[in-house]
């Protein structure tokens, strides 16, 4: 599974508890402000009604859930999940106008939430951090609806030759603007380990397709930098 960096005891909270009050600037400028971009392709992509619910795992800050309920007209529900306190603590204060969001801590590998309740599943550059992609999958199963649709956004792999090249090449300075805006290389030198060690779009789409979602697809975004993934409950 190629996870042996998310398995190192507590590294992945070191991590985000070091970067937390930094974390949308550096994602901008890791992203060069792509992320954002990103993020409603993915909304785009799901298309979601008013009066539904969606669960977003891994949510860092909220992006994700103020997308979706900007999109059903502040009338959807909202559960946003994330392992780290700081970084739900910066979320709550962000959208503490909006009523219908609600946060827990928790897991992808163990949400805190009841069997076949949302419309929509989302994770977005989380699955990559979690212990075991295959529990995450399959609690992602667990509490989507008969029908529910299961959506991860997530950095994959570069189909160009030359872009590939090139994002490599940037990929290494990464730490370096890590530790000149964040104060901390060490964070951002996993993180880009992360995305290197990660599987590719074939295989999560084997993985989805082993945890019982059908009618599973992908979509490449920025050549392959990042790919959004869909997949179906029955």
């Amino acid at each position: 599974m190629r996870q042996y960096l998310q398995n190192k005891k507590g590294l992945v909270k070191k991590v985000f508890d070091k970067v937390y009050d930094k974390y949308d600037l550096m994602n901008d400028f890791m992203s060069l402000g792509a992320h954002r971009l990103w993020k409603k392709d993915l909304i785009n992509w799901m298309a979601p009604y008013p009066k539904k619910k969606l669960i977003d795992v891994a949510c860092g800050t909220g992006d994700v859930g103020k997308l979706f309920l900007e999109n059903t007209n502040y009338e959807g529900e909202v559960l946003l999940i994330d392992p780290n306190l700081k970084m739900l603590k910066k979320g709550i204060e962000r959208l503490k106008k909006h009523k219908n969001v609600k946060w827990k801590k928790g897991i992808a590998e163990k949400i805190p939430a009841p069997d076949n309740y949302f419309d929509y599943y989302t994770i977005s550059f989380g699955l990559r951090n979690t212990k075991n992609i295959n529990k995450s999958l399959k609690e992602a199963h667990r509490v989507l609806k008969p029908g529910g649709r299961f959506l991860c956004l997530e950095f994959s792999k570069v189909q160009n030759f030359y872009l590939n090249d090139f994002y490599k090449k940037y990929s290494k300075l990464i730490p370096y603007i890590g530790k000149a805006v964040v104060g901390e290389k060490k964070p951002y030198e996993y993180l880009v380990e992360s995305i290197e060690n990660f599987i590719n779009q074939n295989e999560l789409i084997e993985l989805m397709n082993k945890n019982n979602f059908t009618k599973c697809k992908y979509r490449n975004l920025s050549g392959g930098i990042v790919a959004i993934h869909s997949g179906w409950k029955i």
